[in-house]
């Protein structure tokens, strides 16, 4: 195979890849390292840096969006943030004395968590929160503006959303996912914030942890622009396209179909990892 052909195929896989993440919530980098790991042949640690790459520049999008509308709470992503780049930065030093073998099984783990996490996308709860003396210092409640009006929002349990922020920094700095899902996991059910306002802010989070664990791979020599280039724009480009379909798009049809997908790679990385032959 030319090295054309590489970028070519490696081009279109990432577009898939950032479709499929889009429609389902979960990103593109859940996606893109397990694809060039089992149907390129792509060292692992290279696959996660060309992840990590992806994440940024799709972040970056959505972030700026997200800000623009008034739903990010920046107070919340700033506070948050210092766990999740702590946590990344130590995932990515891990990584890099991790065998290979136990990070495809771990990428594994983490792909079957995001399968039951698709399946469960639609049962929300509304929780009435008790007043966080930490919060109300750090004046992290909020408000946002939807559809049915003016929206106040308290904020709670800050200090256990603060360490599963650190876990989730640590997670994407080992496989290079932007741990979306944990993200809003921490927000939106430990902290009560409200969802969509749990989603823009992790966005704006995903892209400043992704260059803390890029940072990383980057001086390590993980990342290598014939891999990462095709791989940042396929994948923004997919989830552009994502973005545009996914009104019109049968949603829980999709999440289905993606979440199966998703636990057959899932079974495959456990299973090469086993087997020592990544």
């Amino acid at each position: 195979m030319t090295a054309y052909e590489f970028t070519l195929i490696v081009f279109l896989v990432s577009i898939s890849a950032g479709l499929l993440g889009a429609l389902t919530g979960l990103g593109g980098g859940i996606v893109v390292t397990p694809a060039l790991t089992l149907l390129l042949g792509v060292d692992i640690r290279y696959a996660i840096g060309a992840s990590l790459v992806s994440v940024i520049a799709t972040s970056s999008g959505a972030a700026a969006a997200y800000v623009k509308d008034g739903l990010s709470n920046i107070r919340i992503g700033m506070f948050l943030e210092m766990a999740t780049t702590a946590g990344a930065i130590c995932g990515a030093i891990l990584a890099s004395r991790t065998p290979t073998n136990a990070l495809a099984i771990l990428f594994g783990a983490v792909l079957l968590h995001s399968a039951w996490q698709v399946i469960q996308a639609k049962k929300q709860q509304n929780r009435n929160q008790a007043a966080d003396p930490l919060c109300e210092t750090l004046q992290l409640n909020g408000v946002f503006h939807s559809s049915e009006g003016t929206v106040d929002y308290r904020v709670s349990r800050a200090k256990s959303g603060f360490g599963l922020m650190y876990v989730a920094g640590v997670l994407s700095g080992m496989l290079g996912i932007g741990s979306g899902a944990l993200k809003v996991i921490a927000m939106d059910r430990i902290m009560g914030i409200p969802f969509k306002v749990s989603t823009a802010t992790s966005s704006l989070m995903i892209g400043v942890t992704g260059v803390a664990s890029a940072a990383i791979y980057l001086k390590r020599g993980y990342i290598h622009p014939l891999i990462a280039l095709p791989v940042m724009l396929g994948v923004l480009g997919g989830s552009m396209l994502g973005a545009r379909l996914l009104p019109r798009m049968p949603v829980m049809t999709l999440r289905r179909i993606f979440a199966v997908v998703v636990v057959v790679i899932a079974v495959q990385m456990i299973t090469q990892g086993l087997r020592g032959r990544l």
